[in-house]
């Protein structure tokens, strides 16, 4: 395995701050919470917005290459506001509204 826990990390946080077009400025929001190897060729990333219950599992492959089909879990339900959010940028927020939503 030519890849590196802290290597995979790296690629998945940029992999979704690519996904959702993050701006520059609004970078430092998100953090790789974890990186664990699973077998001999693959690494589950966990990531969020530090403060947040929110989690994103984005498999990164030896290759370097990231399963687009990633995870995100949340205790909190789009269908239950979104009061929580009213501090972070507008971007920030908009994107865990998405996905709050999408589940």
């Amino acid at each position: 395995m030519l890849l590196t826990a802290t290597d995979a990390g790296q690629i998945a946080l940029e992999f979704l701050l690519a996904e959702w077009n993050i701006s520059e400025q609004d970078r430092d929001w998100f953090t790789v919470i974890n990186s664990r190897l699973m077998g001999e060729s693959w690494y589950i990333v966990e990531l969020s917005v530090p403060g947040f219950p929110d989690r994103w599992f984005i498999q990164v492959y030896d290759t370097g290459a990231c399963d687009p089909n990633y995870t995100f879990i949340s205790p909190i339900r789009g269908s239950e506001g979104y009061v929580d959010l009213i501090d972070l940028p507008h971007l920030v927020a908009e994107v865990l509204v998405s996905e709050r939503n999408a589940r």
